[in-house]
């Protein structure tokens, strides 16, 4: 994130919702908090700790809310390593599903059964290294386990919002197309409609996730002007 970004995963989630709004889609698929690909899976946050989030509030001591700051580091490290443990399962030789051993877990991480197994039990986080290697077993980057709760959860949510306004962005790209074929006598009124519309909805995208769609949307504006000016050249001389 960019310099001087401060987690806001409630103000993130309502400007994904405005999107949604926007574009006619439900909220509940793309901010749904429970299930495999939920928010919670997502994060490594507990289902209440979420909801609390979403609705702005602050967690209870210990998650995020003034313990030791080393010990709390620790706790929530061994914690998202236990929750992926828990919801990462594979699908074992006799069709069923299931979580990975712990000597699954320590042989693709590069360390020792009995090392992990006092690891979690006394949750004393291990290094970086370490860290890395079981995240990385799991399919996540090292942030899945060392981020505080906001950031956590704003990490997963920033992702979605980016991938909206894509979205947003491409459908006005086949608008500007399908303008173009028509000829509408007002397309060109349409067309910095379009361009406005996507401008507004990235007032509030931190600026490191506003650049690239700004960059496309400007783009997509300068195609449009010479496809237009082309036309009118065309029609003069025709």
């Amino acid at each position: 994130m960019s310099e001087g970004y401060v987690a806001d995963p409630a103000r993130t989630a309502r400007d994904i919702v405005s999107l949604l709004e926007r574009a006619g889609l439900g909220r509940e698929d793309v901010l749904r908090v429970e299930g495999e690909g939920g928010l919670s899976y997502a994060s490594g946050l507990p289902v209440d700790h979420v909801h609390a989030l979403l609705r702005g509030e602050l967690l209870p001591q210990g998650d995020g809310g003034g313990a030791d700051p080393v010990e709390e580091r620790h706790r929530r490290v061994v914690a998202r390593i236990v929750f992926l443990r828990s919801t990462r399962l594979h699908t074992s030789p006799d069709g069923q599903r299931r979580a990975y051993s712990l000597a699954e877990v320590a042989a693709g991480a590069g360390t020792s059964t009995q090392w992990l197994d006092k690891m979690i039990r006394t949750e004393k986080a291990p290094n970086l290294d370490h860290a890395a290697g079981i995240a990385g077993f799991f399919g996540e980057s090292i942030d899945f386990l060392v981020a505080e709760p906001a950031q956590a959860l704003d990490r997963v949510l920033q992702l979605i919002h980016k991938d909206l306004l894509e979205q947003t962005v491409a459908r006005q790209e086949q608008d500007l197309r399908r303008l173009r074929k028509t000829g509408s006598a007002d397309s060109s009124g349409s067309v910095l409609g379009v361009v406005d519309y996507a401008a507004r909805a990235l007032a509030d995208v931190p600026e490191d996730t506003a650049q690239p769609i700004i960059a496309l949307i400007e783009s997509v504006a300068r195609r449009s002007r010479e496809e237009r000016a082309r036309e009118g050249r065309a029609d003069a001389h025709g």
